[in-house]
């Protein structure tokens, strides 16, 4: 039955798209399913009065949308028959060559087989369902219209002599405004010229990496951290050292003497995943050690206005006097991933080669997004839905906590992180994490497994779990529905 995909779908995108009217996304899941084969031709779509009563919607809305699609002749509609899919709209997948057929090409350089064998390490963008899927922020709370007069205003400006290529570092008006701002919210004082502007922080490591690291060159991690973080460093063939956190964030005691180590990776403000703030006296301990290594220091600052209010610690940038750490942002977890856009603050002598690798590969960031995000920050909007998303954060993680201890009651501990997007669940120990994701995934329910953010052994076992970009009627429905898909699988802790 079509019913629970197109439901799915239809959630999904009505999150991301939530002033377009219901009958148009209707419309848009159902004729994109048919293009995609996932509604194979023949199949008889629900009946109107049944799809309407899943998805709350009039049957009306339904009606519209099985009109538009019988019109556009992907449905045929019989009195008494329904609406079955009409054969041959479906678009055949690619056929990919098999390996005897591409043994006369040149293999793939170690650089791209490496990035290859660790792809499977990354948590993907890929994932239909919003609930609940970590590092989303409020979407539907996202202001819409003011992005969408921005924008409006600045196509209609806008001279043929300016639709030219931009700086690779990013236009100097919004440069010069970040550093502005980054000054004023965060105490990183730099000139705009440190300022790039990336399209988030995987961007931000990638070039780095690519400027720093070679073959078995160290790079100090967190154990825990974000899988894409070891990923990105993996595929550029470093030898990775995880050290173990606690509750004051990374061990300074843990770190390797007598290595050689290039690069250093913290989430200082809010560490990834496990949610601790790195004390002051041992952001000094590393950058101690930092300068005994010669290593940079990687700042990821990764939710930098949602976890601000956990106490004023000077940023590493701000406390290293020797100029080698990076500060890097993103505000695709403030506005939307949509978005694309986030900064990297570089030490001086870091600011030729990282702008040299732009100009080689990404280019720059598109001048019109610059544009319309420095006008957002400018007329203070930001600052506004700055202030919006952490009050619905709350809202949202408060009812999330209740529904959550209500449905499953002990068989799952949840541990909620202060100032976070996400918060983390713990099964019983004997219990692997990636079978609980993979069943929930088959449900439409989109978590990541807390095992995969580990570089070494041991690992702990948990979920993790984003519920601010779900409104509350969804979490208490998408709640229930988790709870009965891991009753199966769950034993009192």
């Amino acid at each position: 039955m079509l019913s629970k995909p197109i439901q799915s779908e239809f959630e999904a995108r009505l999150l991301r798209k939530p002033s377009e009217k219901r009958y148009i996304v209707l419309y848009e899941v159902i004729r994109q399913g048919i293009a995609a084969l996932d509604f194979p031709a023949g199949e008889r779509l629900p009946p109107t009065r049944q799809l309407a009563l899943v998805l709350g919607v009039s049957r009306s809305t339904v009606v519209k949308a099985y009109e538009l699609l019988a019109a556009e002749g992907y449905l045929d509609a019989k009195v008494g028959a329904g609406h079955r899919i009409l054969p041959g709209l479906s678009q055949k997948p690619m056929q990919l060559p098999t390996p005897d057929h591409v043994a006369h090409l040149p293999p793939l350089s170690s650089t791209g087989q490496a990035f290859l064998s660790n792809v499977h390490l990354m948590n993907t963008a890929e994932e239909k369902s919003i609930a609940f899927r970590p590092g989303l922020p409020p979407l539907d709370i996202f202001p819409v219209n003011q992005w969408k007069s921005l924008s409006n205003v600045y196509w209609r400006q806008i001279r043929s002599s300016e639709l030219n290529y931009s700086p690779s570092a990013g236009l100097q008006l919004l440069r010069q405004h970040m550093a502005s701002y980054l000054a004023l919210s965060r105490g990183v004082r730099c000139e705009p010229e440190q300022v790039f502007i990336v399209s988030g922080s995987l961007q931000s490591l990638f070039l780095i990496g690519s400027s720093l690291i070679e073959p078995g060159d160290g790079v100090v991690v967190e154990n825990p951290t974000f899988p894409n973080v070891h990923s990105i460093f993996r595929s550029l063939r470093a030898h990775l050292y995880g050290i173990p956190t606690d509750q004051d964030g990374l061990i300074p005691e843990a770190l390797p003497d007598g290595a050689s180590v290039k690069l250093i990776h913290l989430t200082p403000s809010c560490h990834y995943p496990l949610g601790a703030t790195l004390s002051l006296e041992r952001r000094m301990r590393i950058l101690e050690w930092a300068s005994r290594h010669k290593a940079i220091v990687i700042e990821n600052d990764y939710e930098h206005e949602i976890n601000k209010g956990r106490g004023v610690i000077p940023p590493l940038f701000s406390l290293d006097a020797e100029q080698r750490t990076l500060f890097l942002g993103t505000f695709n977890r403030l506005l939307h991933p949509a978005i694309r856009i986030g900064y990297m603050v570089a030490p001086p002598y870091l600011v030729k080669p990282l702008d040299a690798f732009m100009k080689h590969s990404h280019r720059f960031v598109p001048p019109s997004l610059q544009l319309v995000f420095n006008q957002f920050l400018e007329k203070k909007y930001l600052y506004s839905h700055v202030k919006a998303v952490r009050e619905v954060v709350r809202e949202r993680q408060t009812l999330f906590q209740q529904e959550f201890d209500k449905h499953f009651e002990g068989r799952l501990r949840l541990q909620t992180i202060p100032h976070s997007l996400h918060a983390l669940a713990f099964p019983h120990p004997e219990l692997e994490d990636e079978k609980l994701v993979d069943v929930l995934h088959k449900g439409h329910i989109s978590t990541h497994a807390l095992s995969k953010c580990y570089v070494e052994e041991p690992k702990r076992q948990g979920l993790i779990l984003g519920y601010s970009s779900v409104p509350k009627p969804v979490i208490r429905t998408k709640v229930a529905q988790m709870s009965a898909l891991l009753h199966p699988y769950l034993k009192s802790l």
